[in-house]
């Protein structure tokens, strides 16, 4: 339902402004007058920009943390709100807090304004910043969606810039294959017409000779095929069972299925100890820091394993049965429930599996290196053993 911006008068002829969420225009006008409001002007608000466009995490891990100091300074919220919404330089992040700044004063939650911005604010930030705001503890929530960006961002940059000169050899090998295949490979062709007469051309040059030729005749059609097979993946993945079943293949991937659980995991349990530390209960908790996961699958996991909590049950129990938290995990949590210490647990958990896939990505990405060279490498191999075999029976036949 579109919201509409409206200026309109009071019974007492004082001047109000706000927005109101309506079918029509005409609705709006309706629903105002019900109000016992005058409208004078009703307009349909435009799409916020923040919808096509994202934020750096950087910046918005520097606006989390200034949200936080103005909040635990004892600024009040639309105040500090104000602050940040007049010093900001980021255009769409301008134009977002002036978004949230006129919802909150209508009174929206700060949760319930941000979540209006998802490509700006992601699923953990708003559950995070729901559960402080019910909690009270917003400002040590702002403080923790912070750290949570900013470490992401680091991760990402990380691996981004790892992954830089790998990719640049598959960007280039693919290039020189290519252009071996269609360009070079076609000039022996004629060559070794006699030797295929004769049903004596060897059988790897004659699958090279006709992958050349089908390279050559219908390259461009292959090429076209595979940009809309990417764009039909693009939007099923932006429906939520393609986002589930791309979460499901992240995890079952084998090599790096590992690094993406572990990082689900120490996400879920940190959220989770946070939450449980400042006093929120343990469905709560639960229910927001499934979101925060960022993973479908492994949040289904942990919804079953609140219907058992729910029930009386302990959290350890289903939590194993899932098959995606490690049996390690699963023995702490035991453990820290028998002990009362679940929260603090469940922080070490999290720092224990974010170190460990540090390593594991660190070393992944030097292995892919040399793997790319070997790949490359056994291809043009394969090319020039092809088109060698030929010339070495011509020669023997001599």
């Amino acid at each position: 339902m579109p919201d509409f911006a409206y200026t309109a008068r009071n019974m007492s002829g004082e001047r109000v402004t706000g927005r109101i969420a309506a079918g029509s225009e005409r609705e709006a006008v309706a629903l105002l007058t019900g109000q016992s409001l005058f409208p004078m002007e009703v307009v349909a608000e435009k799409r916020a920009a923040s919808k096509g466009k994202r934020v750096r995490g950087q910046i918005m891990a520097l606006t989390y943390n200034q949200l936080s100091s103005l909040l635990r300074s004892g600024v009040p919220l639309l105040r500090s709100l104000s602050v940040l919404r007049d010093q900001c330089s980021h255009p769409v992040l301008s134009q977002v807090l002036e978004d949230i700044y006129s919802r909150v004063e209508d009174g929206s939650s700060l949760a319930e304004a941000m979540a209006r911005h998802p490509r700006v604010f992601n699923e953990m930030a708003v559950s995070m910043v729901r559960a402080g705001g019910e909690g009270g503890f917003l400002e040590e929530a702002l403080e923790r969606v912070a750290t949570f960006t900013e470490e992401a961002d680091d991760l990402k940059a990380r691996t981004t810039g790892a992954l830089a000169y790998p990719a640049f050899l598959g960007v280039v090998g693919t290039i020189v294959v290519s252009t071996l295949i269609i360009v070079f490979v076609p000039q022996f062709a004629k060559l070794f017409d006699k030797l295929r007469e004769r049903g004596e051309l060897p059988r790897m040059t004659d699958y090279l000779l006709g992958f050349s030729d089908m390279l050559r005749d219908y390259g461009i059609w292959l090429a076209l095929a595979a940009m809309i097979a990417a764009y039909v993946l693009r939007q099923r993945l932006n429906t939520d069972e393609g986002r589930r079943t791309w979460d499901y293949v992240k995890v079952r991937v084998p090599m790096i299925g590992g690094i993406f659980l572990d990082l689900a995991v120490a996400r879920f349990c940190r959220v989770l100890g946070t939450l449980l530390r400042n006093g929120v209960p343990i469905l709560r908790s639960l229910e927001i820091s499934r979101a925060a996961a960022g993973n479908r699958v492994l949040a289904e996991a942990i919804g079953k394993a609140s219907e058992n909590i729910s029930s009386g049950a302990s959290l350890a129990a289903p939590l194993a049965s899932s098959g995606y938290f490690p049996k390690l995990v699963v023995e702490m949590i035991t453990v820290a429930e028998e002990a009362n210490t679940l929260d603090t647990v469940l922080v070490e958990i999290a720092d224990g599996l974010e170190k460990r896939t540090s390593r594991r990505l660190d070393l992944f990405v030097r292995l892919l290196e040399p793997v790319m060279l070997l790949i490359m490498a056994g291809i043009v191999l394969c090319v020039v053993i092809a088109l060698l075999l030929p010339v070495i029976k011509m020669s023997s036949s001599l």
